[in-house]
């Protein structure tokens, strides 16, 4: 299975008074990089290619694929026109999308622990998400809507009636016909000049135009993770998520050794 991540963006509401601050997947959680946290849970669940679309300092990404020797199982693919949306970044990635087995879309700036990705690989749903029902509300989460099962709305905000919601924790497996639809969709987008529009917008419009239980959820409360977008997440991450991944991992390990 393949791996695509986004990783083009500046990230500037991480650091605001810095005129060139690092890309996210560079930021250092336990001595290791975000991207090293990735590429060390891929490898644990069988993702045999990594391809990540790069942008902003994409040098610097390039350099430390080559620092941690992972040449061979990532690639990536330049999105000269990082500023705009995230959505020219997956138009850049449309070819490898649309591969001819399932594939994982993931943002590239969470912390995650490696149950998460297992439950989305091992969900018995060929096009799923991930949804966190403990989540701070407001306006940042992008929130999944569930009503009778099913997914109803996808965004930040608000526009539907449900029976619960919880956040999305940017992470997609999705199906050779899902991922067709979606890159349609950005195409029909940046055709009408809609060219920052987030992502999330184009999962959306596909979700809600296809038919009941074409596109599933799976429920990973309590397990930790978090997206990084502000500094305060940054610390939230060094604090409490990091520990609470690595203390949780020896756990499990334990109740795993022979007796």
């Amino acid at each position: 299975m393949k791996a695509v991540m986004l990783a083009a963006g500046v990230g500037s509401r991480l650091a605001p008074d810095e005129t060139e601050p690092s890309p996210k997947v560079l930021l250092r959680f336990g001595g290791k990089s975000l991207l090293e946290h990735h590429l060390e849970i891929f490898q644990q669940h069988g993702i045999d290619e990594l391809v990540i679309g790069v942008g902003y300092k994409n040098q610097e990404i390039e350099q430390e694929i080559l620092d941690l020797g992972a040449g061979d199982f990532v690639r990536t693919i330049i999105n000269k026109d990082y500023l705009d949306g995230s959505i020219v970044t997956l138009w850049t990635l449309r070819d490898e999308l649309r591969c001819e087995t399932q594939v994982i879309l993931l943002d590239a700036d969470i912390l995650y622990d490696n149950r998460i990705l297992e439950r989305l690989i091992k969900s018995q749903h060929r096009n799923s998400m991930l949804l966190d029902r403990n989540f701070e509300p407001g306006d940042e989460p992008v929130k999944i809507c569930v009503r009778d099962n099913e997914i109803v709305e996808f965004r930040k905000w608000l526009s539907t009636s449900f029976d619960f919601l919880g956040e999305s924790v940017g992470m997609f497996k999705l199906s050779h016909d899902m991922a067709c639809q979606i890159i349609a969709q950005t195409e029909l987008y940046l055709n009408q000049g809609r060219r920052n529009e987030a992502y999330e917008e184009i999962i959306r419009d596909v979700i809600l135009t296809s038919p009941r239980g074409i596109f599933a959820y799976e429920d990973i409360t309590g397990l930790p993770w978090i997206e990084i977008d502000f500094q305060a997440d940054v610390m939230q991450a060094k604090l409490n998520i990091l520990p609470r991944i690595l203390n949780e991992k020896k756990q499990l390990q334990g109740l795993s050794e022979p007796t």
